[in-house]
């Protein structure tokens, strides 16, 4: 399929250097729309929506953001920390709107597996099922996901 001229600035700004230092691609070499249909086989596979992991992150981040006391333990089996960046980030994707700049820490207890999330990361999970580039600093993997935060 031929990219549009939308998907072409899309795919410039999910590059390193326009709208972050790192990128939203990693070392991912697939355009942003192979990256997003690959993530949602996965998701039909795992029976998981990218609604109900967004909010389920977005969750984790209010209540950490809310807590003002550096980590917290929610329900028993989730470490938590919100640490907080000054300024904002629009969507890569041409969204309206501003994202809080900051880092989510979440640790899963039971398991032992730790995973991060910015607040941008919620917004592109949730409205463009986007969860970033193979090697790409915030790269949330759906099958991870499932195992660490339900």
């Amino acid at each position: 399929m031929k990219e549009t001229p939308k998907d072409k600035r899309i795919h410039k700004n999910l590059l390193p250097g326009q709208m972050s230092i790192e990128g939203f691609l990693g070392k991912d070499k697939r355009s942003f729309s192979e990256i997003i249909s690959t993530d949602q086989a996965v998701l039909d596979r795992l029976d998981l929506t990218t609604k109900m992991i967004a909010d389920r992150l977005q969750y984790f981040t209010d209540t950490a953001f809310e807590s003002y006391d550096g980590s917290i333990i929610i329900d028993q089996k989730f470490e938590v920390n919100y640490s907080s960046f000054r300024g904002k980030l629009i969507c890569p994707f041409g969204h309206p709107g501003m994202y809080r700049k900051g880092i989510v820490t979440l640790k899963n207890l039971v398991n032992d597996i730790e995973i991060s999330w910015t607040p941008l990361n919620i917004h592109m999970i949730r409205g463009h099922c986007f969860f970033e580039g193979k090697g790409s600093v915030h790269r949330l993997k759906p099958s991870i996901l499932k195992d660490v935060i339900f």
